[in-house]
Formats: structure tokens, sequence, C-alpha cells
């Protein structure tokens, strides 16, 4: 078995999670934010949304090295917010399917200010930094959705705003 047979199993499971939940952010409230230190709604919700050029990056280079990476521009609209999500999951999705068990234990190397952050075989970048960041994120924007009474969807099953194995949501 090739050995990015379960991880895009894992992948696919986990962004279709993660567009239903982006999905759901209004405008009105990109610029939520829950505290003075935290990122606003927008923010976080555009940068889950590009954590997947992340993993299309570990996967075609043999390192990142930070100062040369630009985060881009917030969306101002949902639609953009989903469209570029479906851009860099698509494009993260095609680079794994074609990645090889070789490719995938092959040592990348994320560096900032001359110093080695991470080093590390590209499944295990994947794996621990790319796939666990997108749910870590995911669900502080969950907490946020829920702060400003957005309906949050299950992700393993059902949430508190939908139904509960056969009861109503208002039940």
């Amino acid at each position: 078995m090739n050995m990015n047979e379960p991880l895009l199993a894992e992948l696919d499971h986990e962004l279709a999670q993660t567009r239903k939940t982006l999905e759901r952010i209004p405008a009105d409230k990109f610029d939520f934010k829950p505290h003075a230190k935290s990122g606003t709604m927008i923010w976080l919700a555009h940068h889950i949304a590009g954590i997947c050029d992340w993993g299309f990056t570990t996967l075609t280079t043999p390192s990142l090295t930070m100062e040369n990476y630009t985060e881009p521009a917030n969306p101002t609209t949902n639609e953009d917010l989903v469209a570029a999500f479906d851009k860099s999951a698509a494009q993260y999705r095609e680079a794994l399917a074609k990645a090889s068990n070789e490719d995938l234990m092959a040592v990348w190397t994320m560096t900032w200010q001359g110093n080695e952050m991470i080093k590390m075989p590209r499944i295990a970048v994947l794996r621990g930094m790319i796939m666990n960041h997108l749910i870590h994120h995911r669900g502080q924007l969950t907490m946020y959705m829920r702060m400003c009474d957005i309906a949050v969807p299950g992700m393993y099953g059902p949430s508190a705003d939908e139904k509960q194995f056969g009861e109503s949501a208002n039940a």
C-alpha cells in the first residue's frame, strides 16, 4: 500500500468538514474577534483556507524559508473565501495523490530567520503540522461561530445545532 492512501482518506473527510464550516461564515461577521489578542474571524477563516497551500508546498519543494512567504490579502466575500479554499485543497490533494512513499519519506525543512523550525519526513509534516493545524484552527473557528450564534456543523457526528440522532435540534 502506498502511504498516501490513508492520508488521502483522512484528507477527504477533513476537507469536507472544513468546507462546510467555511461556507457558514457570513461577511457581516468577518471582523468579529473574541478577544483583543485574537485574530478576526476572516483572518482565521482565511488562514484555514490557506493551510492546504502549505501541504502543497511541503509536497512540491524541499524546504520553505518563512521570510519568503507572503500571506495573501483576506477575501471580502464568503464566496471568495470558499473559492480560495477549494483551489488550495484541490492542488494539495492532487499533489498528495501523486506522492510516492519515497516522496513522503523525504526530509522537508522549514526555516525562519536562519533557524531550522521543522526538519522531518514530509509524511510527518503533513500529518502533524498540516492536518493537525487545520483541525486545530477549525475548532477555534467553530468557537467564534458559536459566540456569534452561527450554526456550527457537525464534524464527527451531529452538533448541538443539528438533529441529534432523530431528535429536533430544538429539543
